[in-house]
Parts: structure tokens; sequence; C-alpha cells
């Protein structure tokens, strides 16, 4: 197999994908948090994911990879009905989180409770440090001297307590764009989901604040589930433990469709995938 720190797009590597792979074996079984059974998914007409059965570990790290256009983000928005917001799209099939059909349930508001998200770029709402975690507690109605606690905590949570903790009154864009992703992430934690999506955390980050949301990712898992979306394979291979390759099917009238190839630990798909697709994937020969 072709070296895997060659780029997967075939450019010039960044600086954040040159560094060090440490491939993470998955040290003994892992509780199943989220099971995905049969899922397909459509906008309108178009089926965007076919027959995607998945089992997501709890307090692990899973990557979803595969070239642009496989139902990557699409499935990552299934499991909190993000999707939802999109006219026309519906899902078939089951996830079940912990007993909670997550497709049939009308409890949206618990359901993003327990499965929360983290965008692409950092978004940081026009407030105060203190006020952007604060957010999701209040509209909950905490009680003051509670959010005070888990403002602190969500903070310490997500690494950013020491820089900010003098300064928690500042607007939340004067942070730096890495400060604010772990912003975002201390807003997602506050209300103790149990579930953190990711969407490509740091892919408009530079490669210091990189390496700091993915140190962060790994002491996350302490407490929480990780399903992360990237295109970065050095990443993947370097915080998660187990990896899940997508890909897209031509069908018989051209429309393509995401589908799951396979699924393993992430040493076993890096070293050695038992699927030719992966291998030329994370190859870099296609992508």
């Amino acid at each position: 197999m072709e070296n895997p720190r060659q780029s997967a797009s075939g450019g010039v590597l960044t600086a954040a994908e040159t560094a060090p792979v440490v491939l993470r074996s998955l040290p003994g079984a892992s509780p199943t948090k989220i099971s995905i059974e049969n899922l397909s998914f459509y906008y309108g007409k178009f089926r965007a994911l076919k027959g995607i059965s998945l089992e997501v570990p709890e307090k692990r790290v899973t990557a979803l990879i595969g070239p642009s256009g496989c139902g990557k983000t699409t499935l990552l928005r299934t499991l909190n009905r993000m999707y939802d917001l999109v006219p026309g799209s519906r899902a078939e099939g089951r996830i079940m989180l912990a007993g909670q059909d997550v497709i049939t349930t009308r409890n949206l508001l618990q359901l993003r409770q327990r499965v929360g998200m983290v965008f692409q770029r950092p978004i940081s709402f026009p407030m105060s440090i203190r006020d952007n975690v604060a957010f999701a507690p209040r509209l909950l109605g905490w009680k003051r001297s509670r959010i005070d606690e888990i403002i602190e905590k969500s903070l310490v949570d997500a690494a950013l307590w020491d820089e900010v903790k003098d300064r928690l009154h500042a607007p939340g864009a004067s942070l730096s764009g890495g400060q604010q992703q772990r912003l975002a992430i201390a807003r997602c934690v506050a209300v103790s989901p149990e579930v953190i999506l990711m969407d490509e955390p740091a892919s408009a980050l530079d490669p210091i604040a990189t390496l700091n949301i993915e140190d962060l990712m790994e002491r996350l898992t302490e407490n929480y589930t990780i399903v992360i979306v990237t295109h970065n394979m050095q990443q993947a291979a370097r915080v998660s433990d187990m990896t899940a390759f997508f890909t897209t099917e031509v069908r018989d009238d051209a429309s393509r469709v995401g589908s799951l190839v396979e699924v393993d630990q992430t040493e076993k798909i890096f070293t050695h995938p038992s699927d030719a697709r992966t291998e030329g994937y994370i190859s870099g020969r296609f992508g």
C-alpha cells in the first residue's frame, strides 16, 4: 500500500497533515452508544445515503471519511435530526440512541440536548464569552447558580478557562479562530450531551489550533462519545478509535448515492483495510 501520509487530495501536505501519525488501537470492547440500522436518506427524490448500518462505540472517537459527496455530513446530521431544517428531506431505517429512535422521536429539544454539534467554521454568538456558554442553559430555564457553575466547568472541559477566566465579559468574537472553536465546544458541552458531533471542526484553523482541537477531542472522550467528519487522513489516524469509510455508488440513472464500504478500528483501516477502495482512498489514489 502506498504511504498514507500522502495527501488524499493529491496536493501539498499542510503542517497539520505532516504531524506524526499515532495510530490508536481500541483496547477492549466498548458498549455501543449509537446503533444505525439500514439507514437510507433522501433530499426530496434524491437518495443521498443507501442502507447504512453502523455501530458507534461509547466514549470513543469515530471518524467518518470518504470523498466529497459521499454522505458523511448527511449522516452526521441525521444523528440529531438537523435535516429537519431542510424541506422535503426524510430518513428511513433506525438510529437507536440508548433506547430512543432518533428518526421517530418527537422530542427534538431533548434529542439535541443529548446530541450536540460543532460546525466546520467557528461560530461565536454576538455576545460575551460568558453569555455564549450560558445561552442554551438559559433557554432551558436553569437557575442562575447552576448556570454559573456550568460556565466554568464547560470552559475547563473545552481547555479554554485559563485563557479567558479574566475576560468573561469580552465579546466572543474577540477570541482567535481556534479559541472560538473551543468556545463553540464549551457551548455544546454546557448542557451535558452524551454525544458530540463534529463536522470538520479544524478545517478552517491553522495547524497549531488544529492540534489543540485534536488534543481536546481525546480528553473529551472521558465523558462524551464523539463522531467526527474529516477529509484529513492524518487527523483521522491521530484522533479516532474507529473509522468508517464511505464512497459514492453510480446508479443506473447516472445518479450517485453514498454507501458505507467498511468500518473497523482505525489502526486496521489505515494499515490493513479489507476493501481495495479504502486502500485507494487513504493512500491518495482517488478522492
